[in-house]
């Protein structure tokens, strides 16, 4: 199997409203998000590649697009939740992206989550 990854980075903010009202995260903040998709396959395509970085400035585009610089709140029909993000980036992509097998998304050098159906 070979496997590939590669980062996008966004900044947003959002609020937490389904939390308690003291949660630090029920109060509007925001984060610099980092992004990865994660892609695999068990065939390289006929350049010797799982699929061509280049091909992948569509997700850059899209989340240019969709989520820097927004409140996240507007623009997610659901919870922001990183999890969420992570859910809704690889519904967005996957039929587009076959190799795609899961998608990370960090809101500090600390803390990630994977959504991987």
């Amino acid at each position: 199997m070979y496997k590939i990854s590669k980062q996008f980075t966004f900044s947003a903010s959002h609020i937490l409203d389904l939390l308690a009202k003291d949660h630090p995260c029920a109060r509007m903040h925001g984060h610099n998000y980092v992004i990865t998709i994660h892609l695999k396959t068990k065939d390289l395509d006929r350049y010797g590649f799982v699929k061509d970085y280049n091909t992948l400035k569509i997700v850059e585009k899209y989340i240019a697009e969709t989520f820097d610089h927004r409140h996240l709140n507007d623009v997610m029909p659901y919870h922001p939740t990183s999890e969420n993000i992570a859910r809704f980036i690889y519904s967005r992509f996957k039929p587009e992206i076959p190799e795609l097998y899961a998608v990370e998304v960090s809101e500090t050098p600390k803390t990630s989550c994977i959504y991987e159906p």
